[in-house]
């Protein structure tokens, strides 16, 4: 699941909006304006941070109406667009800045990885509430330290930031959209799984959603008096909790791993685990019109969690692919183990689309991770 999207309902999110503003009048009174110029030197600012991020591919970047750029011959353009809310996808009282802005641009990335796409360039849009844009007390802007984690990630993953938009918003939005390329005839496709193919995970499943409920916990727990800076910048992380928290605060992309199957032409179909395994794999077999069935004991999950997080936790950004029975996978790719956790079998009517082996039986798995408006 779209992790934080289940902790607070529509009424919630309205009196939010409603409060943000009444919440930020003393701390604005307290800021220091150190980007006077309104959004011109708030864009200015952001230029000036990827001024050097450029690649062959972003012929223009940010500075005029539109980006330009340019494929290799013989590549399809992959675009893909992502959402993020406070209070649905983050929360600013929870996460660090670093980690949202990481978590944003690692959304898009993702959905690249799993068609075995090459990142081009990123546009970031980006509505906050002006205190965001603020330095209290000679402490770092929340907007500063979003970009350290949106930049970092985009250098990592060599995604120059080429555009976007900047508006001042009652609730903290991030809208990216990220495009890729994948040579011609090569995109993996959640369409391509049959009959007979054997079912694949990168990494291991279940770290975002133990982060997430140890997060909550940090969340209710009362705060001890900080800065007034730190009001909307998140939780301190205890230096305990940091290797537990890694894989909900800052998800790796699989872009290597899946240029690598896209290259090599062994994944039939492909889809990242966003919303959960059983609802992405219950979506690759909507599309391909198979079912499918997993070994419950054969799921690698992340120390921290249970085979309950595994299943419908979601934000793991693993890939799920599916590979004929022939082919021939390594036990890793790009230093990413690999596991194979179940099969591909004809659809049946009357029968369950997806079926878990355990030990005490096999049982139908329902897709019980994330699904918007459900």
């Amino acid at each position: 699941m779209k992790a934080l999207e289940w902790t607070e309902n529509a009424v919630e999110l309205s009196r939010r909006a409603m409060t943000y503003p009444q919440e930020m009048r003393s701390k604005l009174a307290r800021s220091t304006d150190i980007l006077s110029g309104g959004e011109l030197a708030l864009l200015e600012r952001i230029r000036a941070r990827t001024a050097r991020a450029r690649s062959g591919q972003v012929q223009l970047g940010i500075g005029d109406d539109c980006a330009l750029l340019r494929l290799r011959p013989g590549e399809d353009l992959a675009v893909t667009t992502d959402l993020s809310i406070d209070g649905r996808h983050f929360r600013l009282g929870w996460h660090p800045p670093e980690s949202i802005g990481h978590r944003t641009l690692t959304r898009g990335l993702s959905d690249l990885a799993a068609m075995g796409a090459r990142p081009i360039a990123a546009f970031l849009s980006l509505g906050l509430p002006r205190a965001l844009t603020r330095s209290v007390r000679g402490e770092k802007p929340w907007l500063d330290r979003f970009l350290d984690g949106f930049l970092g990630s985009a250098d990592a993953h060599e995604t120059p930031l080429a555009g976007g938009d900047l508006a001042e918003s009652p609730i903290a939005i991030a809208d990216i959209v990220v495009t890729g390329a994948v040579r011609r005839g090569e995109a993996l496709l959640r369409t391509g799984a049959r009959p007979g193919d054997l079912l694949y995970v990168t990494g291991s499943l279940g770290g975002s959603a133990a982060g997430l409920a140890q997060m909550a916990q940090l969340g209710a727990a009362p705060k001890r008096r900080r800065s007034r800076a730190a009001q909307y910048e998140g939780r301190r992380i205890p230096s305990r909790l940091k290797l537990l928290l890694e894989p909900h605060l800052y998800p790796q992309p699989r872009i290597a791993q899946g240029r690598w199957l896209a290259r090599r032409l062994l994944a039939t179909a492909a889809i990242d685990i966003s919303d959960g395994l059983s609802t992405d794999l219950d979506h690759l077999c909507q599309e391909s019109r198979v079912a499918a069935e997993l070994d419950a004991a054969a799921i690698p999950i992340q120390a921290a969690a249970n085979l309950r997080m595994a299943l419908h936790g979601g934000e793991d950004y693993e890939l799920l692919f599916t590979a004929s029975a022939a082919a021939r996978l390594p036990d890793s790719i790009e230093g990413v183990p690999v596991t194979r956790i179940g099969r591909i079998l004809r659809r049946s009517s009357g029968k369950p689309k997806v079926t878990l082996n355990t030990a005490h039986g096999t049982r139908p798995l329902a897709a019980q991770g994330w699904e918007h408006f459900s």
